[in-house]
């Protein structure tokens, strides 16, 4: 799944303007989206690399409902060209890499679309990197707020 993340974007922006879709396309595309949005955009460190970070296998889920949609998109007249782009690059990053033998902990487990992984509170705490990562941004977000209150606060007047 390392080698699909860095497609993502790609993979959602053109299953997004496709024409020819069907219902399962259409659950495996919102799946992908609202799954990602549950790891938190894939943003926090070693969310892919890190088999131990708890927002692992959530990345592992929408990083393999994009695959999945991109495998749907190989039978869509319109967007084969495309599609097979994509999967060519990602060909050659896998052979180039070494890794089409190397498998994540989690690519053996099915994902129901009707399923969203979320990431164990509990296993942030324990976790390192994600719960600095959260602390980092939670500190930011309160200076920032607390900025603002003291540039928007009237000065007195002597």
């Amino acid at each position: 799944m390392a080698v699909i993340a860095p497609y993502y974007g790609r993979i959602i922006s053109l299953a997004e303007s496709a024409s020819d879709t069907d219902e399962t396309f259409r659950r495996l595309l919102n799946f992908a989206q609202i799954q990602r949005a549950y790891c938190l955009w894939g943003m926090m460190p070693g969310s892919v690399s890190d088999e131990e970070s708890p927002f692992n296998e959530c990345s592992h889920a929408y990083l393999a409902a994009a695959k999945a949609v991109l495998l749907q998109m190989r039978t869509m007249r319109d967007e084969k060209p495309a599609v097979g782009d994509i999967v060519s690059d990602i060909d050659t990053a896998l052979v180039r890499n070494n890794l089409s033998l190397i498998l994540c902990k989690f690519s053996g487990e099915s994902f129901n679309t009707a399923d969203l992984i979320r990431p164990k509170p509990a296993d942030i705490i324990l976790h390192a990197r994600s719960l600095m990562t959260i602390l980092a941004a939670g500190l930011a977000v309160v200076t920032a707020l607390w900025g603002a209150a003291r540039a928007l606060r009237p000065q007195p007047h002597p």
